[in-house]
């Protein structure tokens, strides 16, 4: 009998970080551009923050409320116990971060780009990565109420033990995608699903939006 298949997990390698400078700025304009530097409790609420440059930082307890984020690129950065009711992020860049315990509400990173990521922990209200480029990327242990990944192109997306209200892939184009030990209640574009891994389980409890979807009458 011939193996099963198995998803190629995200290729990850972790953030490491030495001789940090303390940042204890209060005022921030856009463009800038903070190397190896350590952010402790800072507040960036209703900071332009637009195409900042974070390399080689460390930020704790941040605060990204009505920030302007919009182009903002992080590149080996630590992100710990961050707080944004609402994060406006769109197009930004996160290659080589790691992101612990989250607090965000409403997430618009739409045409952001992901690679060597990771984010452990949290509870997001809503997750907008529609049209984004995701490249290895592990969520785990999240509570995520709507994650929206329509139109986006991912390739090594693994969610480990999250729970999901709702899960949009509606024209996603997924590779290595997986989704086991993940609990989601509701899930929209099942047509868009190749390249998804699941289990057994799982596969039943969609079983009806999958007949719906083929136009089978289950009689």
């Amino acid at each position: 009998m011939a193996s099963k298949p198995t998803p190629r997990p995200p290729l990850l390698s972790p953030v490491k970080l030495n001789g940090l400078e303390l940042n204890e700025d209060r005022f921030f304009s856009p463009g800038d551009s903070h190397d190896r530097q350590l952010f402790d409790g800072t507040d960036f609420a209703e900071a332009d923050l637009t195409s900042t440059d974070f390399l080689e930082c460390e930020l704790r307890r941040a605060t990204f409320h009505n920030a302007q984020m919009r182009g903002t690129r992080f590149r080996d950065v630590i992100l710990t116990d961050s707080f944004a009711p609402v994060l406006k992020a769109s197009r930004t860049s996160w290659r080589d971060v790691e992101i612990t315990s989250p607090r965000w509400g409403s997430a618009e990173l739409y045409d952001s780009t992901w690679h060597n990521v990771r984010i452990d922990g949290g509870k997001l209200d809503f997750l907008n990565l529609r049209t984004a480029k995701i490249t290895d990327l592990q969520i785990s242990d999240c509570i995520i109420d709507d994650l929206d990944l329509g139109g986006a192109t991912v390739t090594r997306l693994a969610l480990r033990s999250c729970r999901i209200g709702t899960l949009d892939v509606q024209q996603a184009t997924l590779k290595d995608f997986d989704i086991r030990t993940t609990d989601f209640r509701t899930l929209n574009g099942v047509g868009s699903m190749a390249g998804a891994v699941m289990d057994e389980y799982q596969l039943s409890l969609l079983a009806p939006i999958l007949a719906a979807h083929l136009g089978i009458i289950v009689a």
